[in-house]
């Protein structure tokens, strides 16, 4: 059978596997021995990948609401009433009155042009990547710090660390291929050192495991600070050469204590000193974090950075930082400027010059004012501030949010690009089908910057288009005037646009699995780890972090502490994965026994409740109270339980109005257990 080399397009890791087809379908997929990141290993949504475009299920043709219903409609009719509606909008509303939001899972040519359709011709700086539990959360935390809004390595470098902290994410659960590679790394002799509330997998094979309290991770990097200085594991001379605020992180360093750490983080202190010392002494060493952990607020990244330039673990290789995205493309499309507040290639929209130089490149004036946000254009507190919006990839029904229906359908136009008629498409004025994976040739950046050429295996049904090519012919209606003939064209005006993107042409991308990013014309080749040609003056910036307060502790009222895991247990509820027979049977296993959710409680803390596995509970919280099931396990502490995020219901009933607000994963709530 013909076989197209391709990219994974489920996580992040961006594994290179192999399509097979026959005819007009995809038929089977299997890694490719020599990719660099994955080298002949995928996980099982690798091996299943080809499923989702084979699904019997996928629209095909254009649907208009019409009559309050959704029917099939010509491409002529579906873009030139969307087309219509929005210029009617923009004329009666203002600019501002229309929001674009798409997915981590949009190819960098279709964010590309969406955020352009936004600025250059609606005139709103309205755009975002999605909401739900795939959020960057750590992009202006590396900016400030590191200067670079990315992973500082490459993946292939964790087989020489010398350890590696993984901090928030089920690497087993959530990207395998990574999970594997850290686990060679510790057979080689790597120090594994795993901080979590949750014990998984990895956890259990680690050197030393850290189960701390929820929110109390910048309390315990803090205090690891203090006794690699203490000791004087830090690397003077990096800090001296290369980072600024020294002498204020020093003071701030000292403020902190093992023992109020361990008391902070339900830790023993003794934990905290081997994790430290571990880390330090490591001639290369690696943090690897998700920054789709919602509960990862900014000081705890700003911890973890701080921990890795106060030992001078940046600028070398199996070193570094690894900000983990969990989706295919959530580095892409944040490179492209589906942002609100920064343009392709993270240049603020108030920065004049360099909005200005979009403003060539694009032939038009660009809003200055920052726009909203997902969560302000999805959310209860966004009701009545749009009128329309355009989605493409992204289904916010299914993405946690509960207010996003309601949302939906008091708008004036809702647009919606996607394979499949989801729950938000239901909602939509006008449903337009795009091509699948493998039924088209465009890019991905995955989680170690490598932009890759996605391969075309087969062509897309007939009349379907890929959704950068719907893109043009809208902004055409229009009178942009776009002339892209092919999605290469579009990767060459991002090289425009984006300098570190400046010699990612097709033709290059074609060789070595891609290029990782800076990959201007001046380093054709990519960069492997960031400053790895030696770092000038001091690009680096420590961040004081005062001692923070104890974090919410357990009462006589309400013993227990509520943890909101938004990234695990996600594939099961995932749009792609509901289209895969084998997908649905591998990560739903866990609803067979809780069909209707579950919450986590640990086995010690039911048996003396008496509570058994699969029983009905009620959560009571200062703030309201919910009702669910029970799960007894050991992954979670005593003291702890975790509520997984697709129990929308659990978190609203007991958070109130706050379980809107953006920090409400990253706060603690400590609640009681009854029996129902």
């Amino acid at each position: 059978m013909p076989h197209t080399l391709t990219t994974c397009t489920f996580c992040g890791v961006g594994c290179g596997i192999y399509l097979e087809s026959a005819g007009t379908h995809l038929t089977g997929a299997y890694p490719s021995m020599t990719h660099p990141t994955n080298q002949g290993r995928i996980c099982v949504r690798g091996w299943h990948v080809n499923e989702v475009a084979s699904a019997p299920d996928r629209l095909l043709t254009p649907l208009l609401r019409k009559n309050g219903s959704l029917q099939e409609a010509t491409w002529e009719e579906a873009l030139g009433y969307a087309a219509d509606r929005l210029q009617q909008i923009q004329a009666q509303a203002g600019p501002n009155a229309i929001g674009f939001v798409n997915s981590p899972r949009g190819s960098n040519e279709e964010s590309y042009l969406l955020q352009k359709f936004a600025r250059a011709l609606i005139g709103t700086n309205n755009v975002d990547h999605g909401l739900g539990v795939y959020r960057n959360n750590s992009i202006d935390v590396l900016l400030a710090m590191l200067g670079v809004p990315a992973s500082t390595n490459s993946v292939a470098e964790l087989d020489t660390s010398d350890a590696i902290i993984v901090n928030g994410v089920d690497l087993g659960l959530q990207l395998p291929t990574i999970g594997g590679r850290v686990m060679r790394a510790k057979l080689k002799g790597a120090k594994l050192i795993v901080i979590d509330p949750r014990r998984h997998r990895l956890a259990e094979h680690a050197d030393c495991f850290l189960q701390l309290r929820p929110g109390s991770d910048a309390a315990l990097y803090g205090a690891m600070a203090k006794v690699i200085v203490d000791r004087g594991l830090f690397d003077a001379r990096f800090l001296k050469a290369h980072c600024r605020n020294v002498e204020a992180f020093l003071e701030a360093v000292h403020a902190y204590d093992v023992l109020w750490a361990a008391d902070a983080c339900g830790i023993a202190p003794e934990l905290i000193e081997e994790a430290a010392v571990t880390y330090g002494r490591a001639p290369a060493a690696a943090i690897l974090f998700s920054t789709g952990v919602e509960a990862s607020g900014a000081e705890a990244i700003q911890a973890l950075v701080n921990l890795a330039l106060l030992t001078g673990n940046i600028g070398k290789a199996g070193a570094g930082v690894f900000a983990l995205t969990e989706h295919n493309n959530l580095q892409g499309v944040c490179d492209m400027g589906m942002l609100p507040n920064r343009l392709p290639g993270y240049v603020p929209v108030a920065d004049t010059a360099g909005r200005r130089s979009f403003e060539v490149l694009w032939g038009a004036p660009l809003p200055v004012k920052p726009g909203q946000g997902a969560e302000q254009l999805l959310g209860r507190q966004g009701k009545g501030a749009v009128r329309a919006l355009w989605l493409c990839r992204h289904d916010p029904v299914m993405a946690a949010s509960a207010d996003a229906t309601a949302v939906l359908r008091q708008l004036d136009l809702v647009i919606v690009q996607h394979p499949f008629l989801t729950e938000t498409a239901k909602c939509a004025h006008v449903v337009l089908p795009v091509a699948a994976f493998g039924e088209e040739q465009v890019t991905f950046t995955n989680t170690e910057r490598r932009i890759q050429l996605v391969g075309k295996a087969v062509d897309p049904p007939p009349e379907l288009a890929p959704a950068w090519r719907q893109i043009v012919r809208m902004a055409n209606r229009l009178g942009a005037g776009w002339d892209y003939a092919s999605a290469a064209d579009v990767m060459r005006e991002i090289g425009r646009a984006v300098p570190f993107y400046g010699a990612a042409t097709y033709d290059n991308l074609a060789r070595d699995y891609g290029r990782q990013w800076p990959c201007g014309t001046d380093k054709p080749l990519g960069t492997r780890f960031l400053y790895e040609e030696g770092i000038v003056g001091q690009p680096f910036s420590l961040v004081p972090i005062p001692r923070p307060s104890r974090p919410p502790c357990a009462s006589d009222d309400y013993p227990f502490t509520l943890s909101f895991g938004h990234s695990l247990y996600y594939w099961h509820q995932n749009v792609l994965i509901q289209h895969s027979e084998t997908l649905k049977r591998e990560y739903q296993i866990l609803l067979l026994d809780y069909p209707e959710g579950f919450v986590d409680i640990n086995a010690d803390d039911a048996k003396r409740l008496e509570f058994r596995d699969g029983a009905k509970v009620r959560l009571v919280g200062v703030a309201g109270a919910a009702v669910t099931w029970a799960r007894v396990t050991r992954e979670v502490k005593s003291g702890m339980i975790f509520v997984p995020y697709f129990l929308r219901e659990v978190r609203e009933q007991l958070l109130g109005e706050a379980a809107t607000s953006p920090r409400s994963g990253r706060v603690p709530v400590c609640v009681r257990l009854e029996r129902v």
